[in-house]
Order: C-alpha cells, then sequence, then structure tokens
C-alpha cells in the first residue's frame, strides 16, 4: 500500500470532521423561518470557515519521502501539519501566497510523517512541525517561516 494512503479510511475521514460540523451550523443558520439577509451572511462566513478548516484550504499533500526530497532540493521549509489544527490555519493564512512555496505534509496521511513530527516532539503528533533541512521548529512564528521561505 502506498505511503500516502496507509492510514485507515477511519482516519482520513476525521480529517473532514471540523469541516462538517461548521457546515452543519451553516446549514442550521439559514433554517426555514430563519432565512434573513444576517443569517446568509452568517452562513457565508461560516463556509469560508468550513473551507478553511478543510484539507482542501492546503496545498497538496505529498509523501513524507517526496516531500522531504522536495524541500531539499528546493532549499524550503518542509511544514508538517493536520486538517483542523488552529495553529496549522494561523500559519497558513499569515503566510499567505508565500506558503505555496514551502513543501506542506498532512501528518494525517502518512504514518511516516508522523512518525517523524513524533520523533522530534517527544512522542507528541504536535504540528505545525517545521523542518529546515534537519533541524526541527515546533509551531514557529509566521515571520520565522517567511524568513527561511526568503532566505
Amino acid at each position: 500500500m502506498d505511503e500516502e494512503h496507509d492510514r485507515p479510511r477511519r482516519r482520513v475521514a476525521q480529517r473532514w470532521v471540523p469541516s462538517a460540523l461548521v457546515v452543519v451550523v451553516a446549514v442550521i443558520t439559514i433554517a426555514p423561518g430563519r432565512l434573513n439577509a444576517v443569517a446568509l451572511a452568517a452562513a457565508g462566513v461560516l463556509m469560508v470557515l468550513a473551507w478553511a478548516l478543510s484539507p482542501w484550504f492546503f496545498p497538496r499533500s505529498r509523501t513524507d519521502k517526496a516531500a522531504r526530497e522536495l524541500a531539499s532540493t528546493r532549499n524550503v521549509p518542509l511544514i508538517y501539519w493536520r486538517p483542523g489544527c488552529s495553529y496549522c490555519l494561523r500559519l497558513r493564512i499569515a503566510l499567505g501566497l508565500a506558503g505555496n512555496r514551502a513543501v506542506w505534509v498532512d501528518v494525517s496521511r502518512s504514518d511516516a510523517a508522523s512518525a517523524r513530527v513524533r520523533e522530534v516532539n517527544e512522542g507528541d503528533e504536535t504540528v505545525p512541525t517545521v523542518f529546515v533541512g534537519s533541524s526541527p521548529q515546533v509551531n514557529p512564528s509566521p515571520q520565522w517561516v517567511r524568513d527561511r521561505l526568503n532566505a
């Protein structure tokens, strides 16, 4: 089985739970009898939040091995993240378009990526964990990552 899809389906489905919950709240917000401009605006904001919490908001995840090679070749940070992680979301938003130059790996999709993150975090799967070369940084400031992207 390929490393990128080696997690059980249940774990893969869990990546969508935060987004799904926000969508449910958005639907309830515009339920019949409550439909007005404020409810529609709130539902719109909630749908944007659902998208930002989803795996779609981040660049396509690669296998750990491919990501390491690509980050090394491009000389850019390798960022390990997880859908629904508010710290990962903060980093992604703060980096803006510059964040597309980094290499992103979803730890919920790869046992190897998860193991690497746990290895440098005393057994915890703490994300975002950012590697520049072989040096890890746990939950770095967006400015720290941006500086490494521009180096």
